[in-house]
């Protein structure tokens, strides 16, 4: 919040104020002197407000000299014209006439009347102040506020996902449909020779530019505890893996689906591109090629990958020994039990 000066405006310019008001006016220029709000100079309109305005405006302006600019436009509202406010300081003036003006706007403005004034400009050269730069500045007010690095990319990856969400008031259930990137033909004859026991691994990728999974890699077979070492650190990947194990004394192969986020390393876009298509896929694996997939796990850190973690996930330990419900303790120091019964009734 500004100081105020306690600058007044003289009678003078009281009285040009108050003749504006009927619209012979086009512009007055506003200075201070010894102390007071004058009334420097104003012209007439000529022709409409942008015709009339570098003429009126550009050509009163002095290199380093502040002022206050009032310029009519051809607008009203239900107090009568609407009103440009100009404050020009520029760069190179006293710094004390720079902090004379700036404090004294808000005296000036009301002793105008700030329901007339309709925008406000300010500008420290005449480019900030000419009518291209009058219309910059309402252009500006009229776009969003500047996003950033983040929300951008957010807003990008909405717009290309064409993210729709219906809401049923009868389900009373939300449904949203995400972005759905087609797997390329040797990829999905890659997951089919899963499906039949004859590859291990799988790791496939998005690509971002053609909106397609392209095939990485594919294993006959890869050790449990190898796996950390075939997941990137910086990129987002999909793996399917054939884990061979044995449980309770049975041999099993179970398909794994991993989705490995290597955390904020990456992009948001692709965070997001990768989680949305991530259903569409596991989709197709399963109702498509009908992969039985018995595990579908997200990690972060691929140095959690190995064959004890992936045991606890295929086949959770059951708790089996539930404990007893045990009855809180009474609150201590209330005495022993009392025991009451009945007495006895009297022999007639």
């Amino acid at each position: 919040m500004s100081h105020q000066t306690g600058i007044q405006a003289s009678e003078d310019l009281k009285s040009v104020f108050a003749r504006s008001k009927d619209g012979d006016i086009r512009m007055i220029k506003v200075g201070i002197e010894n102390e007071e709000l004058i009334c420097i100079t104003t012209t007439e309109p000529k022709k409409d407000w942008e015709r009339d305005y570098d003429d009126a405006v550009v050509r009163h302006l002095e290199e380093k000299q502040p002022c206050y600019i009032l310029y009519r436009l051809d607008s009203k509202n239900n107090q009568g014209y609407e009103w440009l406010f100009i404050a020009y300081s520029p760069d190179f003036s006293p710094i004390r006439q720079k902090m004379l003006f700036a404090g004294t706007r808000a005296t000036l403005k009301k002793e105008f009347g700030g329901g007339h004034i309709k925008d406000e400009l300010f500008g420290t050269n005449v480019a900030d102040v000419c009518l291209d730069g009058y219309h910059s500045h309402m252009t500006s007010a009229k776009a969003p506020p500047p996003l950033t690095n983040e929300e951008a990319e957010l807003e990008l990856v909405k717009k290309e996902e064409g993210v729709r969400t219906e809401i049923s008031i009868s389900t009373k259930q939300s449904h949203m449909t995400g972005v759905h990137f087609p797997p390329t033909e040797e990829a999905v004859a890659e997951l089919e020779k899963m499906r039949s026991g004859d590859v291990g691994y799988i790791q496939l990728k998005l690509d971002l530019e053609k909106e397609i999974i392209n095939l990485v890699k594919s294993e006959f077979h890869i050790e449990a505890d190898d796996l950390k070492g075939h997941v990137p650190s910086d990129s987002a990947r999909y793996h399917f893996y054939l884990f061979k194990h044995t449980y309770e004394g049975d041999y099993q192969e179970s398909i794994v689906f991993i989705y490995s986020m290597p955390g904020y390393n990456c992009p948001i876009k692709e965070r997001m591109l990768y989680s949305s298509c991530k259903g569409p896929l596991v989709s197709l694996a399963e109702d498509d090629l009908k992969m039985v997939i018995v595990k579908k796990i997200e990690i972060s850190d691929a140095s959690e990958l190995c064959e004890d973690f992936l045991m606890g996930e295929v086949h959770p330990i059951k708790n089996v020994h539930r404990p007893k419900f045990a009855k809180p303790k009474g609150p201590p120091g209330r005495g022993a039990r009392r025991m009451v019964t009945k007495p006895k009734a009297e022999d007639e």
